[in-house]
């Protein structure tokens, strides 16, 4: 009975919680974004305690690295949060 429990709860715990169709499309075009090429920032600066500063950062995913369509990420993002198609285009910038 103890065994079926933690196994019960432990396949809870990898079922995805829904999310609104608008709020998925919002998560995954983050992550269709993200497979159109490397992102980055490079941040430069001074302070009066540590004097010049810097840094950069660069992401790179491995949709991008796969070589999948950002449009084809995005449609199969929305069908795996909400189980259903997306309802509206991505706004990929």
């Amino acid at each position: 009975m103890y065994r079926a429990a933690l196994l019960l709860v432990g396949l809870s715990a990898c079922t995805p919680v829904p999310v609104s169709p608008e709020r998925a499309a919002e998560i995954c075009e983050d992550k269709a974004r993200a497979a159109q090429g490397p992102t980055g920032s490079v941040t430069v600066g001074t302070n009066s305690r540590t004097g010049g500063f810097g840094g950069v950062e660069i992401g790179v995913t491995s949709d991008f690295l796969a070589g999948r369509d950002p449009l084809e990420v995005y449609a199969q993002c929305i069908f795996d949060r909400t189980g259903a198609a997306p309802i509206r285009p991505p706004v990929l910038r």
